[in-house]
Parts: structure tokens; C-alpha cells; sequence
């Protein structure tokens, strides 16, 4: 068996540094071009390339094996030098006919001629020399190389680190103070995290198919979810004209308070809709409708209600809003006095009609779907 152990500089060192022509085979020849190189420039990695190729010669010979040692070399530009190896490459599979080849390399520029090798011979292994001082920027410029070849990582990283370099000058000119700049940059970026992190761009992605799906479909939901965006928006609009009204010295939890109690009905009515037209969905598309879906309409209903209460607790308390009054009623001989309700009583009767419309709502979707409770808890309590 004979291995060709190949040692490949394709930016043209050896030629220019020695004025020696390549191929250079033999392990007297080799021997010998290690000396000049090394005399002409001991900095350059060629140097210890070509001894490692001298060794792994070396150990293929201890296994019996009739290895070859050569040293091939490119010169001109990029097309030029790589049709150069070629031709030295042929040269020397033509000489020594060997079974195959072990290519030494000791740069990322020499790596790019062992597609060149495979076509002609047979590769057993790919020697990559890494001169000891110098390990971890090679490995540094390794990791870099393989991190730009990645047409994902490049769009992920270095694109925001391009818009920000660009935005951030422009925001100190804009601005005129270096910590407004940094906190719209950081702020910018914060949002960035999160829609990589919480996958938003794969959800985008995938919503135009799937409302285009839904409008060929005829599908309910697609309308009553245009509906409940407005709703949201409406009570988001009725939040903050409600927080607009508030007085400067209101403290953040009461703004945040107002905010709710104000718009929850909206938010709530559009969570309805929401709801009302995937349960018509589910409906259309068959007999049988799930539990979940007959019961999310009262869940919303009764979330709503407690978060309005619980948020008018806090403005009847803070007097930024006004108590419930119960007027004067007589119904024949029945009459009730007028009273105003307390906070807390109003709280409560908020909580009382959350969980009357949670029961409703569980019982109600069991009835239509076929469920009994009875059922239920039985085999709840079965081990």
C-alpha cells in the first residue's frame, strides 16, 4: 500500500520565499525545502506544515506502509493557483500511483484544495497544522469562518448589530445625550430578544397561510376575530383616555387600575367574540362540540368580571370612584330602603357573579356535550 502525504500551500510561500518549483517529492527533497523555508522566513507556519508532513511520512512508514512525501504549491490568482495544484497533483498521482493521499494544511486558505485531492484521489485524512503560540486565534478565526458561512446566524446577529451601529449615531445626534441613545438601543434590542425567544417571526411566518386558509374555508372565526381586535382596541383606547383624566399626582398602581376597570369590558366583549366564533366553527365543522370550547365563552365572562372588580376596589378605595347605590323600590307590599354599597361588598358581589357564571358555564357545557358530573367525580376519586 502507498500513501501519498501531500503538504499544500495554495497562497504560493514556497516558490516565492525559496524560488524552488513545486511539486517537491521525496524525503531527502522535502527535508531539504524545510531547511529553506525555514532559513528564508522562520516565522511562516509552512515551516512546521512541512515537518508535520515529514512525520505523519514517518509513522506510515513504521506501519509498512510505502508512503510518498510532497510538497505542492499555487501561484496567480485564486483560479490560477487551484488549477496549478491540480496539474502538480496529477503529476504526482501519475509518479507514485498511490492508493491514496493524506492532505496536511495549517489554513483555512489550504483547506480549500482538498475538494481538489478528492477528485482525483482518495483522502484518508486531513492533517490541520496549528502552530502552539498561535491556537487560539486560529481556533478563533476557525469559529468565525464557520459562524459567517451560516446564512442564518448571519441574519440573526449581524444584522442588528449593523442597524444599531447605524441607529445609534444617529440617535446621539438626534438626541444629543449618549444615555437616551443607549436606552433606545437597549430597549430596541430587549424587544428583538423577545421576538426571537418567544418564536413571534415563526408565528408571523405562518399567519398570512393560515388566514388565507380561513377566509377559502368560510370559517366564522376569521370575522369575529376582526371584531375582537376592534373591541381590544376600542378598550384600550377607553383605558387610556380613562388614565389621561387621572391626576398627575395619582400614584402608578391606581393609572394602572383605571386603565383596567375601563377597559376590561371592552377587552372582555372582544374575548367573547373571539370565542363565540370559534365555538360556531367548531360547531359547522361537526356535531359533537368540545367541553373547552362550549366553556372558554363563561370563562372569559367570569375572568372579566373579577378583574373589573377587583380593580374597582382599588379606585372606591383611593375615592376615584364613585360607590354603587341600590335606589328605593317598592313592589306591592315588599319596599327597600336605598343603601350604598362598601368596596368590599361591591368586591364580593363582583367575586359572587364570576363564580355564579364559572358554575353556569361548566354546567352548561356538560349538558351539551354529554357529560355527566356524577361521572366525573367517580372517576376522579378511582385510583
Amino acid at each position: 500500500m502507498r500513501t501519498l502525504v501531500v503538504c499544500v500551500d495554495r497562497t504560493g510561500d514556497v516558490p516565492r520565499k525559496t524560488g524552488l518549483q513545486t511539486p517537491v517529492a521525496g524525503w531527502e527533497a522535502v527535508q531539504s525545502l524545510v531547511t529553506e523555508m525555514g532559513v528564508a522566513d522562520p516565522e511562516d507556519s509552512a515551516v512546521n506544515c512541512l515537518l508535520e508532513a515529514l512525520r505523519v511520512t514517518r509513522d506510515l512508514r513504521d506501519e509498512d506502509d510505502d508512503a510518498v512525501v510532497a510538497a505542492v504549491s499555487g501561484s496567480g490568482d485564486s483560479v490560477t493557483a487551484d488549477r496549478s495544484l491540480a496539474g502538480q497533483l496529477d503529476d504526482l498521482i501519475e509518479r507514485y500511483e498511490p492508493d491514496s493521499a493524506v492532505v496536511v494544511i495549517d489554513s483555512a486558505e489550504d483547506e480549500r484544495v482538498v475538494p481538489i485531492v478528492e477528485s482525483r484521489i482518495q483522502v484518508d485524512a486531513v492533517d490541520r497544522v496549528v502552530v502552539r503560540q498561535a491556537r487560539d486565534l486560529e481556533s478563533t478565526y476557525y469559529l468565525l469562518k464557520q459562524f459567517l458561512a451560516d446564512e442564518e446566524l448571519r441574519q440573526t446577529v449581524l444584522v442588528p448589530l449593523g442597524i444599531i451601529l447605524l441607529v445609534f449615531p444617529a440617535l446621539m445626534t438626534v438626541t444629543g445625550s449618549l444615555a437616551v441613545a443607549a436606552a433606545s438601543i437597549t430597549a430596541v434590542l430587549g424587544l428583538f430578544l423577545l421576538y426571537k425567544g418567544l418564536s413571534v417571526d415563526d408565528y408571523l411566518a405562518e399567519l398570512p397561510s393560515q388566514a388565507r386558509d380561513a377566509l377559502y374555508s368560510g370559517r366564522v372565526s376569521i370575522v369575529t376575530y376582526v371584531v375582537a381586535a376592534g373591541l381590544a382596541l376600542v378598550g384600550v383606547f377607553a383605558g387610556a383616555l380613562a388614565v389621561s383624566e387621572q391626576p398627575p399626582e395619582a400614584a402608578p398602581l391606581l393609572t394602572a387600575m383605571a386603565f383596567t376597570y375601563y377597559s376590561v369590558p371592552w377587552v372582555t366583549l372582544g374575548a367573547l367574540a373571539a370565542s363565540a366564533g370559534r365555538l360556531f366553527d367548531e360547531f359547522i365543522r361537526s356535531e359533537a362540540v368540545r367541553t373547552s370550547y362550549l366553556n372558554l365563552p363563561f370563562g372569559v365572562l367570569a375572568v372579566g368580571l373579577v378583574v373589573r372588580g377587583f380593580s374597582a376596589y382599588f379606585l372606591e378605595r383611593a375615592a376615584l370612584l364613585d360607590a354603587v347605590t341600590v335606589p328605593a323600590t317598592s313592589v306591592g307590599a315588599v319596599s327597600i330602603r336605598g343603601f350604598a354599597l362598601t368596596p368590599e361588598q361591591r368586591l364580593a358581589v363582583f367575586v359572587v357573579l364570576g363564580v355564579l357564571v364559572s358554575v353556569v358555564g361548566i354546567r352548561v357545557a356538560t349538558h351539551f356535550s354529554g357529560i355527566d358530573l356524577e361521572d366525573v367525580d367517580e372517576d376522579l376519586v378511582e385510583p
